[in-house]
């Protein structure tokens, strides 16, 4: 059974907008340079919602892999 939505946390609610409000659009398209102050506010052009994903673990190297490179550095020098 699942929870009822008044009951989970509201950071677990939220989730990504694919629609701006103009002020939103207006802030992007100034930012690229494709707006300016002169022009109407009103048929502004399209602006792609950009999905922001959480980050996982990055991998680490193998420590094998660093003994082997530094190994191979080493030998010829000695």
């Amino acid at each position: 059974m699942s929870i009822h939505n008044s009951l989970v946390p509201k950071s677990t609610l939220q989730r990504g907008r694919n629609v701006y409000t103009r002020a939103e659009r207006l802030r992007i398209l100034a930012k690229d340079g494709l707006w300016d102050e002169e022009k109407s506010v009103f048929g502004l052009p399209k602006v792609k919602a950009v999905v922001v994903k959480k980050g996982g673990k990055k991998k680490k190297k193998a420590p094998e892999a660093e003994a082997a490179g530094g190994e191979a550095v080493a030998a010829p020098t000695a």
